[in-house]
């Protein structure tokens, strides 16, 4: 069984006589940390809260996921990354207070992500902190993470896509196939993502659900 059954998203283009990017060629498709599978490490650990879990996981992805980002920050400009994308095939729009769907340079569209994503994690409304009465998590909060799981899936897609040429100079695409994995892995354990959202890394995910069984 795979992670999800790939579906197409959105706004895509003809896909024909395109070269497959370097993040699927060997060496480099098969580097990663770990052996085997990850199924155990996003099971919930048996006598904790499922919400808690969750809570705590979203947290160190986000942590995770920012500083790999942090790492080619300086390369994702306006000038080099004037749309948020995910290869030629996927463009990604930011939705705006008034419902509007607004295209914006890669840089702007992550900052916007990450502070929304770091205002959440700090309102004790959303993610509370305290074990007391009234301090429980939303009602909606499932529906909370998988806004969240979707915009960290396009930043990660965006680096492999844009920038996957920096993270092999700085020799990290180990580490990055394999947070890849953890989070595909949860998101999938605990329906985070929608389907049609993972086309854009279909075939990496592929491969690694192969290498990792």
């Amino acid at each position: 069984m795979s992670f999800f059954n790939i579906s197409k998203l959105g706004r895509s283009k003809s896909k024909k006589n395109q070269q497959k990017p370097l993040f699927v060629a060997q060496p480099f498709i098969s580097a990663t940390l770990v052996n085997g599978s990850l199924k155990k490490i996003v099971e919930l650990p048996r006598y904790v809260d499922q919400n808690e879990w969750l809570a705590v996981n979203t947290f160190d992805f986000f942590n995770y996921i920012n500083q790999f980002y942090g790492v080619i920050a300086d390369f994702c400009t306006t000038k080099d990354c004037p749309v948020m994308s995910a290869g030629p095939n996927y463009e990604y729009t930011w939705t705006d207070n008034q419902k509007k769907n607004v295209k914006f340079a890669a840089p702007k569209y992550v900052d916007f992500v990450m502070t929304r994503i770091q205002n959440l994690l700090n309102d004790e409304s959303v993610f509370p902190t305290k074990s007391a009465p009234g301090c429980e998590f939303p009602k909606d909060f499932i529906n909370i993470l998988r806004s969240i799981y979707k915009q960290l899936f396009r930043i990660l897609a965006h680096i492999y896509w844009s920038h996957y040429d920096k993270i092999l100079h700085l020799s990290c695409e180990g580490h990055l196939n394999t947070l890849f994995a953890h989070f595909i892995c949860f998101a999938r354990e605990f329906d985070l993502l929608d389907k049609k959202e993972l086309a854009p890394m279909s075939d990496l995910i592929a491969e690694l659900e192969y290498q990792m069984k």
